[in-house]
């Protein structure tokens, strides 16, 4: 499903809705709310408004579990965190458990240990049943990446693995992500494009010719679950497609 909206404030509010909407549904079917929240700039406005009212009485904290959909290997202090930018924008100000917040980064452990040790928590977490997210917010890289699947990369190749770190070349550092099999059996994943750098992505992403290799977005094609693109209107300026 695309939507797209005049900017990002009205892109941001349907997220916050979204998320919502979403907590509400997998509380009431289930008893909680799974969620893995993604870093960049995509979803900062979101998640400050999660951290205000209405949306902050609206979310049923107290039966959430946050996990991440990828995360640079850098301490929890470090400016590049995606985890750090998630506390400070909303995590630190909602009243969600904090054992239930489940950042990916731990001392004095390698980033290839810490990722099968993140796969086993997501077993645990996730028991018998099929390793659902009730909801997965992804945000999208110029260069058509999501999570840590970047072009080119291995992991883009990864069959059935759940949880995947690797060192990436281009940016001289490790990345621990969510794997595309994992991703695809969410009930709902969300992606937040917005801006007209973005555009030329979104375009080959969503009509051009299928090359995830390239373009490691199209990856994602869930089975059972569904996929919303919320873009703005400058993301979405080379579609020809825009119903």
């Amino acid at each position: 499903m695309l939507q797209i909206f005049e900017n990002k404030d009205q892109l941001s509010q349907a997220a916050a809705l979204l998320f919502v909407q979403a907590a509400e549904k997998a509380v009431l079917q289930n008893g909680r709310f799974t969620v893995a929240l993604t870093g960049g700039s995509s979803p900062v406005q979101l998640y400050n408004m999660l951290a205000e009212s209405p949306y902050l009485e609206q979310v049923p904290w107290q039966k959430t579990y946050i996990f991440w959909g990828d995360e640079r290997w850098v301490p929890l202090t470090d400016e590049r965190s995606n985890a750090k930018m998630a506390q400070e924008t909303f995590l630190n100000k909602v009243p969600v458990p904090q054992e239930q917040i489940y950042p990916m980064w731990a001392e004095e452990t390698e980033p290839e240990a810490f990722a099968d040790q993140y796969e086993q928590l997501l077993q645990k977490h996730f028991g018998q049943e099929a390793p659902q997210f009730d909801l997965i917010l992804l945000g999208m890289g110029d260069d058509g990446h999501m999570a840590s699947l970047f072009p080119g990369t291995e992991v883009l190749h990864e069959p059935s693995r759940w949880v995947q770190a690797y060192y990436l070349e281009p940016q001289s550092m490790h990345r621990v992500t969510l794997t595309a099999p994992l991703i695809n059996q969410a009930r709902m994943i969300c992606f937040m494009t917005f801006g007209s750098n973005k555009a030329k992505a979104l375009y080959e992403v969503l009509e051009g010719e299928r090359n995830p290799e390239q373009y490691p977005s199209q990856l994602i094609q869930p089975q059972e679950g569904e996929v919303i693109w919320m873009v703005d209107e400058a993301a979405a300026a080379q579609l020809t497609n825009k119903a």
